[in-house]
């Protein structure tokens, strides 16, 4: 049977790391959970380690980081636990329910049948699928993944999309010590190195809802991050030093 794994990187997600984790465990599909907490001041890892210690939740995993060191290291870290504990397809996912748990179904069985290496929970792959943000948002959103595709020449309509899944060859093809963006560029560099190094990527459709707990992480250094940092990524690869 294949394993599969969502991680979740938290920081003070107290209001809705139980909420998601039990969300994911009612799907018909055995997926595991990784949480990556980075020392959330709100107890969001504590929270995790008592459904761990007093459910006896075999399916659910922590790792608590001394500080907070941005989503993409995060992941990172996640990725190289979910490749040493042999897991087929890893999934990321947010805590705040903006990605809905039961379209984990579709994009799994779209990588268990090898209609992907990579899928992404797209949200302008029809149209523009997001509830509850501000116009500006979805129009700052929309523009930079055009502007991704312009500058890279990536054929993803949604290339920082945070709902994403992968095979565990990709993971094991990409050199992971050598991913160095933190936020959405993160997101970005991921996408454009297994692009490059020959996996299909698709696009499924899904609805992306803001949170209606807790606070953004958004930044204006992550902003910057992405707008220069697709610039990096496109003059490293006519130097063939990608990844």
């Amino acid at each position: 049977m294949p394993k599969q794994l969502v991680i979740i990187p938290t920081y003070n997600e107290a209001e809705n790391i139980e909420a998601i984790i039990q969300a994911i465990s009612l799907l018909i599909q055995d997926f595991h959970v990784l949480v990556v907490d980075d020392f959330s001041p709100d107890g969001t890892y504590k929270i995790v380690q008592r459904l761990i210690d007093t459910s006896n939740q075999s399916f659910l995993h922590l790792i608590v980081r001394k500080q907070k060191s941005g989503l993409g290291t995060a992941y990172i870290e996640g990725f190289k636990w979910a490749l040493a504990n042999d897991y087929d397809f890893v999934f990321e996912m947010d805590a705040d329910f903006s990605h809905a748990p039961k379209d984990l179904l579709p994009m799994f069985n779209m990588l268990h049948h090898k209609k992907a290496d990579v899928v992404i929970g797209s949200r302008y792959v029809k149209g523009v699928n997001v509830v509850n943000w501000p116009m500006k948002r979805i129009l700052m959103s929309w523009l930079a993944s055009k502007y991704v595709k312009f500058i890279t020449g990536l054929p993803i309509n949604d290339s920082t999309a945070g709902f994403v899944g992968f095979r565990k060859e990709v993971l094991q093809k990409i050199n992971l010590d050598k991913v160095k963006f933190v936020g959405y560029a993160f997101q970005i560099e991921m996408k454009f190195i297994a692009y490059q190094l020959g996996f299909n990527i698709v696009e499924f459709p899904v609805v992306f809802t803001d949170r209606s707990k807790g606070k953004s992480k958004m930044n204006t250094s992550i902003i910057w991050e992405a707008i220069f940092g697709v610039v990096k990524l496109k003059l490293k690869s006519w130097f063939g030093k990608i990844n």
